[in-house]
């Protein structure tokens, strides 16, 4: 039904729910500021900037949308989302209550904390705008398959805050969105013109549609609401509409928050003369000439509702909708109102007006006079005709590990070598695996699972150089059944891109094993996507590779040296640094089950890790080529211990005096300086750690279960060096952070000396940076021999754990 055929009585359903939308989101905010007991600093909660939102997800959430239909909502109306949840049954009053408090409902949306039907989280600002985008390109991805199940399609909604614009992901997913034909997208701007610090620029709106025409999007503008379009075929309605174009944004805010006396004077002086604007102007009280100025395209139901049925296409379509911030409140118009809050006795005066009764706040209707057709009206409602919309899919069973014969090679090329055999098992779960790369597909090893797998693009497309024959390694075809996703070189996009098809068993009903490359140190450069695609539990592989300083000749700027931090505290991802091959091999074959896992949280007893939750996996690669200890080493121990994050290469005894601890491509360095130094500190033990993660999530795991009374909690760690006498002394070794490793000493007691990079590398070749650096075989047994020279003195860079 189009919105102008919108029936009166369903018209009013509407207004109704979206005044009662407005109170819940109005009332939850004071509240928790006002009325709850709560802590040390203000709780907040944007009443101001849900208000202006709160018209376009009345018309969206209760009339527009279809179940199949996604929306990422601007964080700041999160308390609009819980309120129409709460109406719908979705939300209990008890998290209304607790709203930003401790399990309560969360202050931005959140699919893994809140209990309604998010479908997007969002928070850090612009993120959750352009992930709609990118879920859109694998819901295009997944239908073009043919074990797909053919669910309808569905539009991906954003709402977006003016202010968002300013965010550059924003601006690299459009370019995105270009290149990948882009369908079924909806960007819904909350065009306010406020921000947190001032008001927007005179003419944004300008620049906003002619970037968007730029990149092929629709684009429609809702400035005027039905209230204005019937007052300017008055007389006097044209010089009406004109002054309120011309009006900077600054004023129009000003007598917004001033009312309708301040609107009668600055229009009688400015355009009073003009014909028909007195009698125009006199027709109407104060209260409705406020409510006429008030009467935006994105504060008016009817004509959201006409403006969002008009689309009779899939292309993407961004709507600039013209609201006012603090729209139907106190707090309506005013500079400060971003995070204003009515006092109390503001409160009082809109709870008047609103109608609802002293201790009537948390009924669902109370702002509603006539319930009984408004229960009715919401039993009709198509996007909760279904109930909540998440989907599961089956798990995709592994094969088994894909070892390699090869008797030296990099991890980065061996990862290659995995993924081209897998594309050759042609089975369940090769065929679910999409990889993408910010324009590093080659660089980083994925060039024969494209040449076997092709490109994913909705249309056919052909291969030049093929054609012309030309010779090339690549032979890359585009189409429908292609398996890798081409990006530009952008990180926000591929985290963005992984993180959307990290969510494609629940957004979508299909499982997908997600894979990405990126140049280690380029990791950084997404880390805000990354964060939020774990934060909302994405499930997806990323490859870092090279790492360290050991791609040596590249210099400082192609050199990571914190990533392995990042790996170790980034939430819901499990990082690993493998240095051989059938290390690699067990890791990747594990990580395709832990990926789909979606157990419980109980421990492990044996690692105190919650692996049954599963998660994210990074891994951190590297181009160096090693020979290899064995081609395979495939006892159940060895892999169980590689999983853990740790295993013994080299076993203490009791004459161990020095354990040497490493992680990643150092292992030939420390496995040289161990063998030199057998003779003079007896039986040199050899640690290899493969993720100082997990090994650190199992420890910090089992001290904590302890402090609340479980005594026999120990960790995999704790086992390990639990062997090694106190009177050892350890010293870590890695191509990264020394902290990395570095904790290793606290576990039991021993004196710790760790090796590492911390500083911005330069060019030269691996002997020369590893010298320069210290983590060397010379450095190692250098500080071996400093560590024995004092059984007592606490030597410079030395921690006593």
């Amino acid at each position: 039904m189009g919105g102008a055929s919108l029936m009166p009585a369903k018209l009013e359903c509407l207004k109704d729910l979206e005044r009662q939308a407005l109170w819940h989101a109005c009332w939850m905010i004071h509240n928790a500021n006002h009325l709850r007991e709560k802590g040390e600093v203000k709780v907040g909660g944007h009443q101001a900037s849900s208000a202006s939102l709160i018209s376009i997800m009345t018309a969206l959430y209760f009339h527009v949308l279809r179940p199949e239909d996604r929306v990422a909502v601007k964080p700041h109306a999160s308390p609009v989302f819980h309120g129409i949840q709460y109406l719908m049954g979705n939300q209990t009053q008890e998290k209304l209550q607790n709203f930003r408090g401790f399990g309560g409902a969360q202050s931005y949306p959140s699919r893994t904390k809140d209990i309604d039907d998010v479908d997007f989280s969002t928070g850090s600002v612009g993120l959750g705008v352009a992930i709609t985008a990118f879920a859109s390109i694998v819901q295009d991805y997944i239908a073009a398959k043919s074990w797909s199940k053919g669910r309808p399609a569905g539009r991906m909604i954003a709402l977006v805050g003016d202010a968002e614009l300013d965010e550059g992901n924003i601006y690299e997913c459009l370019q995105e969105g270009w290149k990948h034909d882009l369908r079924n997208t909806w960007w819904v701007i909350d065009y306010n013109r406020q921000s947190l610090d001032g008001v927007v620029r005179e003419g944004l709106w300008q620049r906003i549609e002619g970037i968007f025409t730029a990149f092929g999007w629709d684009v429609k503008v809702l400035k005027y609401g039905a209230l204005q379009q019937a007052a300017f075929k008055e007389p006097g309605g044209e010089a009406l509409r004109g002054w309120i174009d011309r009006c900077p944004n600054q004023l129009y805010s000003a007598l917004t928050f001033q009312g309708g006396s301040a609107w009668r004077k600055r229009l009688s002086d400015e355009i009073g003369t003009e014909a028909g604007v007195a009698e125009l102007l006199a027709v109407r009280s104060d209260e409705q000439l406020s409510d006429l100025m008030n009467n935006l395209g994105g504060h008016c139901v009817e004509t959201l509702t006409r403006t969002f049925e008009s689309i009779d296409h899939d292309r993407p379509t961004v709507f600039l909708a013209y609201t006012i911030k603090g729209w139907g409140t106190p707090l309506a118009g005013h500079k400060d109102n971003h995070a204003g809050l009515m006092t109390k006795a503001q409160m009082e005066a809109f709870q008047t007006r609103i109608g609802v009764k002293p201790g009537e706040e948390w009924e669902k209707f109370g702002a509603i006079r006539s319930p009984e057709p408004v229960r009715n009206f919401l039993k009709t409602v198509p996007f909760f005709s279904d109930g909540k919309r998440r989907f599961s899919a089956p798990k995709l069973p592994s094969a088994g590990p894909i070892f390699l014969d090869d008797r030296e090679l990099s991890t980065q090329a061996g990862f290659g070598k995995i993924l081209d055999a897998l594309a050759q098992r042609n089975d369940a779960l090769s065929a679910r695996i999409v990889t993408t790369a910010p324009d590093v597909t080659v660089s980083t090893n994925l060039g024969p699972w494209v040449n076997r797998r092709g490109l994913f693009a909705r249309e056919q497309l052909a291969d030049t150089f093929r054609d012309e024959r030309v010779p090339s390694t690549q032979k890359w075809e585009f189409g429908p059944a292609g398996q890798h996703i081409e990006l530009g070189i952008a990180e926000m996009n591929l985290f963005l891109l992984l993180g959307a098809a990290g969510l494609s068993h629940s957004l979508f009903g299909e499982q997908l094993l997600p894979i990405g490359t990126v140049y280690d140190p380029f990791v950084a450069r997404g880390l805000d996507a990354l964060n939020y695609a774990c934060y909302q539990d994405a499930r997806f592989m990323i490859v870092g590779t090279p790492s360290g300083v050991t791609l040596a000749p590249e210099g400082g700027a192609h050199q990571s040296i914190g990533s392995q931090l990042i790996g170790m505290s980034q939430d819901g991802l499990a990082s690993f640094e493998p240095a051989y091959l059938d290390e690699l091999s067990v890791i990747m074959d594990w990580a395709f089950d832990y990926m789909q896992r979606d157990g419980d949280a109980t421990h492990d007893p044996r690692t105190w890790l919650r692996d049954e939750t599963g998660g994210s996996i990074y891994l951190r690669l590297t181009t160096r080529p090693l020979e290899q200890i064995a081609l395979r080493r495939e006892d159940a121990a060895f892999r169980q211990g590689v999983i853990d994050g740790a295993y013994w290469l080299r076993k203490p005894s009791a004459r161990t005096r020095i354990v040497l601890a490493y992680q990643g491509c150092i292992a030939p360095e420390v496995l040289m300086a161990a063998g030199s130094m057998a003779e003079a500190y007896g039986d040199v033990a050899v640690l290899a750690v493969t993720s100082t993660d997990r090994l650190n999530a199992g420890w910090t795991a089992a001290q904590r279960a302890r402090r609340h009374g479980h005594f026999g909690a120990h960790s995999h760690i704790e086992a390990l060096l639990g062997s090694v006498s106190r009177a050892a002394s350890l010293i870590t070794v890695t191509d990264g952070h020394p902290a990395t490793l570095g904790w290793l000493g606290s576990v039991h007691g021993h004196r710790t000396v760790s090796l590492g990079v911390e500083h911005f590398g330069q060019t030269g070749t691996i002997a020369d940076l590893y010298a320069h650096f210290g983590i060397d075989t010379h450095a190692i047994v250098e500080t071996a021999e400093a560590l024995t020279r004092s059984e007592t003195a606490i030597p410079l860079g030395v921690s006593a754990a």
